[in-house]
């Protein structure tokens, strides 16, 4: 298994990359998540997000006005985590209005035209969608169009891209001093566990089940991660990931009959509040505006589906729900501590995630903590 956070050859290579030209030089070249070489004219005053998520990672850097070299998203982040949205526009109601909605990257309601209209000088793409973009070919006719697209990951292999993602995003931003503040926290939060888990024996590792979006299709189980994003989570917590020892890959449906004939140690599920994209949603509704004595009788009410209750996760009470949007934000240092905190409660006692969210909206973050991110079964 790779050591927790060792740095690969590639990434080196991507983190050296990124400061191998002068400072603030023009033109001023990188290397992106996807290993392309992107040269911009100078640093980007105005960008697109082909995910409006993406503030989960440039909030950190551009505290003070994270908008400020953003001029329109993609609106995921309203539609699928309109908690952050709603703490983003109290804290930025002038500048969350003036978004522009650019439609999906990846689809056919995407404007070019817009892009040129408000004259971007550059688009972020998620790693996940490179294959998608290039498919498109909306890399070429944005590059004819003198639009550069560069890539970063909090999403595919949040672990392993996340430190050179943010490396990235801070040079792109004129944000360096902050990125390095960034990951220095980013790291010390995850050796909290890393350096803990490392020395556990395989046999005292618990197999997990991790039910991705669980409650997204009431009628529908189970989608889960292999060894990837939330799976990886897992591993790092000190858990042996169902879904890595079934498939390769990032995720697959799995069957209740299967599900059913594993019998994990441990059910996890995530959760977010979908409620107003997705009324019929029987998830969890965690995020900023959760409702603490609503998320009990959901998590019971996921608990009670037919093929789950009599699984010995739920009879001994070792079934928990997590903030969906961890998997997709720097900030999943905080899920795999709560993880390790379920899976190995006697070895992380002074372990506080309540207090590292804290801090990181404390020092990170344009606005305060508040809601509920993670919920267990009643007992």
């Amino acid at each position: 298994m790779r050591h927790p956070l060792t740095y690969t050859a590639a990434f080196a290579a991507t983190a050296f990359s990124l400061f191998a030209t002068s400072a603030l030089a023009d033109p001023m070249t990188v290397t992106d998540i996807a290993g392309r070489q992107v040269t911009l004219p100078d640093a980007p005053e105005r960008i697109i997000l082909g995910e409006g998520r993406m503030m989960y990672a440039i909030a950190p850097l551009a505290t003070e006005n994270p908008f400020e070299h953003v001029v329109g998203w993609k609106d995921d982040l309203i539609l699928y985590d309109p908690d952050a949205f709603e703490k983003f526009k109290a804290a930025f109601p002038e500048d969350t209005a003036r978004m522009v909605n650019f439609g999906n990257p990846y689809a056919g309601d995407f404007s070019i035209e817009a892009v040129l209209e408000n004259k971007a000088d550059l688009l972020l793409l998620d790693l996940g969608s490179l294959f998608k973009a290039e498919e498109t070919s909306l890399i070429e006719k944005l590059d004819e169009a003198g639009v550069p697209v560069v890539f970063i990951d909090f999403r595919r292999d949040p672990t392993a891209n996340s430190i050179p993602s943010m490396l990235l995003l801070g040079r792109l931003l004129e944000k360096e001093a902050r990125a390095a503040e960034f990951i220095d926290f980013y790291v010390a939060e995850m050796r909290k566990v890393t350096n803990v888990v490392q020395s556990l024996p395989v046999d005292e590792k618990p197999l997990v089940f991790m039910e991705n979006a669980a409650g997204w299709s009431p009628e529908y189980c189970c989608n889960t991660f292999g060894s990837y994003n939330y799976g990886r989570f897992i591993e790092l917590a000190g858990g042996r990931n169902y879904g890595s020892e079934k498939f390769a890959g990032y995720s697959s449906e799995v069957s209740l009959e299967g599900l059913i004939a594993a019998d994990p140690d441990v059910l996890l599920g995530t959760g977010a509040n979908w409620a107003a994209a997705r009324p019929e949603v029987t998830a969890t509704l965690l995020g900023y505006q959760a409702n603490t004595v609503d998320n009990d009788a959901r998590i019971q009410a996921l608990a009670d589906r037919v093929g789950f209750k009599n699984l010995r996760a739920v009879q001994t009470g070792r079934m928990h729900s997590i903030y969906h949007q961890f998997y997709n934000s720097p900030y999943h240092f905080i899920a795999i501590q709560q993880i390790a905190k379920w899976l190995h409660p006697e070895d992380f006692t002074d372990l506080d995630s309540n207090a590292t969210m804290a801090k990181l909206h404390d020092e990170f973050m344009p606005f305060a903590t508040a809601g509920q991110f993670w919920v267990s079964l009643p007992k």
